[in-house]
């Protein structure tokens, strides 16, 4: 079938909207029509790469929601017409798969980060007839229509506004899991969230559900620490490292319980750490350019832990539907942080994304 897709064909240049063709699903694939994709930091990390590494040409995309219109003869859990969100793939058969959950993938790095399928066939094909990238974190959804890996599909309920959830895939969830499920943060806790883009704020929104006593922000940008204010930030903090550090030891009366952070500076996450106090656990999401992060061998010497965050370390069947829950319910307004654009205007969106001026965009489709 013909459909629009936004694929980026140099690791630098913008990404040009096209008409592809699209195979039909396989037997562990869902073929489904696009009602709503998040632009994520993930899909533009092709700009802070070596060149050698761009898998393109491409179609990213890894946010998406939309409606199931057909499925693989082996797909037992959606069927047509289901509303689903789109989240990271994984094989389900691994040690790491039964130990943890998908997130604990063996295969999470080939699934997820490779342009197509693990046999390495494309779903896409352009005018002429070429392949496209088509499978980035199993489902490539910028785009109008999506074939999916199945175990990237979840469910969720009709009655949710299907157009808002696609962040729920990757940069909500991730925000959200790594204070819910990676730390489990407790009632009355303090914890310090370092970052306040769309991760960031997720996981304030999230401390606030959590019940967390102190929620510190930290951002160089003033109007997020308002909006991180605004979903249950009791503290803000700017500043040169060693100056947040200081803040945050004093604001906390010698260290938090817990820390986020999402900003992947080496620097911050050094703070992130050594700002706990001395039986505290920090998790750490953020993806950046940092090649080292070297830490005081004294603060290392403490029952203090560091805990990775991948997609907030979440079962997705379960943790998808219960994010989607607390937004319907006006506990977890994520949605507030969508600013909404066509497919064709994704060059504006990633500027404005860049630039601080947008939180989370997110594509509608007709």
């Amino acid at each position: 079938m013909k459909i629009t897709a936004a694929v980026l064909r140099e690791p630098t240049g913008p990404f040009l909207l096209e008409e592809l063709e699209l195979e039909e699903p396989r037997d562990n694939e869902v073929l489904v029509r696009m009602v709503g994709a998040g632009l994520c930091h993930t899909d533009l990390l092709s700009r802070e790469w070596p060149p050698e590494t761009f898998p393109g040409p491409i179609v990213y995309g890894h946010e998406g929601s939309g409606i199931v219109e057909s499925v693989g003869s082996s797909v037992t859990h959606v069927s047509v017409g289901d509303h689903v969100v789109l989240s990271f793939d994984s094989c389900g058969v691994c040690a790491g798969c039964g130990a943890v959950g998908p997130h604990g993938c063996y295969d999470f790095l080939p699934l997820n980060l490779m342009p197509n399928r693990p046999d390495g066939t494309s779903a896409l094909t352009d005018a002429d007839g070429r392949p496209v990238g088509s499978h980035f974190f199993g489902q490539s959804t910028l785009a109008s229509h999506a074939v999916v890996s199945a175990r990237s599909a979840v469910k969720i309920d009709s009655s949710f506004a299907l157009e808002r959830l696609g962040p729920l895939g990757c940069g909500v969830q991730t925000g959200a899991g790594a204070i819910l499920n990676t730390l489990g943060v407790t009632p009355g806790a303090s914890v310090a969230i370092y970052g306040a883009g769309s991760l960031g704020l997720s996981a304030v929104m999230a401390a606030k559900v959590a019940g967390a006593g102190q929620v510190i922000a930290v951002d160089r940008h003033r109007s997020r620490l308002d909006l991180a204010a605004k979903y249950g930030a009791t503290d803000q903090v700017s500043g040169t490292p060693e100056e947040i550090l200081e803040a945050v030891i004093e604001l906390s009366g010698g260290g938090t319980d817990f820390s986020f952070d999402s900003t992947g500076v080496a620097a911050i996450t050094r703070v992130a750490f050594e700002a706990l106090n001395n039986t505290g656990t920090m998790s750490m999401a953020g993806v950046g350019s940092d090649d080292e992060l070297v830490f005081d061998y004294r603060s290392l010497i403490t029952p203090r832990t560091i805990k990775g965050v991948v997609e907030g370390n979440s079962n997705t069947a379960e943790f998808i539907p219960r994010l989607a829950q607390l937004n319907a319910d006006g506990q977890f307004p994520f949605d507030e942080l969508i600013t909404t654009y066509r497919l064709a205007d994704i060059n504006d969106a990633e500027r404005a994304s860049h630039d601080g001026d947008v939180i989370k965009p997110v594509f509608l489709f007709d």
